[in-house]
């Protein structure tokens, strides 16, 4: 009898962990940390990085900005009164951008530090951002895709200026922002929604990416994309990340997308990597437009290049192969888009 009533608790528990884990979604694994989404590629083991052969390699590009990449400072500034009133997309830099739909102005992954990594390391800036955060206008919604220091900037988080705004990042990254005086932090799974107001609503998607700011916490939170939802239009935010089946999931899922941001630098690590142009977390130009296709969006805007060297592709080469590449994925060079840094768009010029 005891013999039975044992086995017989040893089948109701394995049924109870089998249940439980079946529910458990496929990017978290059970020591915490997450992964990329099934069928995603995988880091070739033969990619050995070397900070010292990065840095030879560094010294060989041509650092030299060319005038008409950048707006002037006071341009930008009297086009922020003139559009105050008028839904617009800027770009600051980097992965920053300013989105304002109607009353709700957006910031995304906001990097206002010289370099992008701890204290004074890291790879410094080659280009100003467009504004300084005293001159950024009311910021409503801060969206962060993940914590890597291009994305994720302490020196920012703890300096913003409108800390009332209601922050949106992925799981396992709201201690950063509450510990620093932030008080509407949401943490958000793949999938999640949260609606804004009647008119704007943010799905988190997946993104084919990883997360890591030290030694010991590789992928111990996640990272991923932000759909935006405003007034009928649908504009998605990408955070880095490479190709993948899930967008062609997503593209079924969500497309049309009217608007995408996807990246277009960083892609480079040869002779560090076997394979020239080619990164798992990073699309290069005409990945970028692959995906862009994937998702079924009518544009899509190249960014994540001209501020760091964070790779070893000479840095105003991204946006030429981007628009060069365009038709051979089904879009008109326009509907590349590349914009200067500091330029302001209304997304009424943009998505028409």
């Amino acid at each position: 009898m005891f013999n039975f009533l044992s086995f017989l608790i040893l089948i109701i528990a394995y049924n109870c962990v089998t249940i439980a884990m079946e529910k458990i979604p496929y990017h978290h694994l059970p020591d915490g940390t997450f992964r990329n989404p099934e069928g995603s590629p995988k880091r070739d083991t033969n990619f050995k990085w070397s900070f010292k052969v990065f840095n030879q390699e560094k010294k060989k590009l041509d650092m030299s900005v060319p005038s008409e990449h950048v707006v002037n400072k006071e341009k930008v500034l009297s086009d922020l009164e003139k559009l105050k009133d008028e839904d617009y997309i800027a770009w600051i830099g980097h992965a920053t951008f300013l989105i304002k739909l109607g009353d709700t102005t957006i910031i995304t992954d906001p990097v206002f530090s010289k370099n992008a990594g701890p204290f004074i390391f890291g790879p410094k800036r080659f280009t100003e951002p467009a504004l300084n955060l005293k001159e950024i206008p009311r910021i409503d919604l801060f969206l962060l895709t993940h914590n890597h220091y291009d994305h994720q900037d302490m020196m920012t988080i703890r300096r913003f200026p409108y800390k009332s705004a209601k922050v949106m990042l992925p799981l396992k990254l709201g201690k950063y922002f509450k510990r620093n005086g932030y008080k509407d932090v949401n943490e958000m799974d793949w999938y999640d929604e949260i609606e804004i107001n009647e008119k704007l609503k943010i799905t988190f998607l997946p993104a084919v990416h990883w997360s890591k700011r030290s030694l010991s916490d590789t992928n111990k939170s996640l990272w991923g994309n932000f759909l935006i939802e405003y007034n009928g239009k649908k504009i998605l935010f990408a955070c880095d990340t490479g190709v993948g089946n899930i967008y062609k999931d997503l593209g079924n899922k969500y497309g049309p997308i009217d608007l995408s941001f996807i990246n277009i630098g960083a892609y480079n690590f040869y002779p560090i990597s076997p394979y020239k142009d080619k990164s798992v977390y990073h699309t290069n130009p005409e990945e970028a437009l692959s995906i862009g296709r994937n998702l079924k969006s009518k544009k899509v805007i190249g960014m994540h290049w001209g501020t760091f060297v964070l790779s070893l592709e000479p840095i105003m080469e991204p946006p030429v192969r981007f628009k060069n590449n365009a038709e051979k994925f089904g879009f008109k060079k326009e509907e590349a888009i590349i914009f200067k840094i500091g330029q302001i768009s209304k997304i009424d010029d943009i998505i028409n």
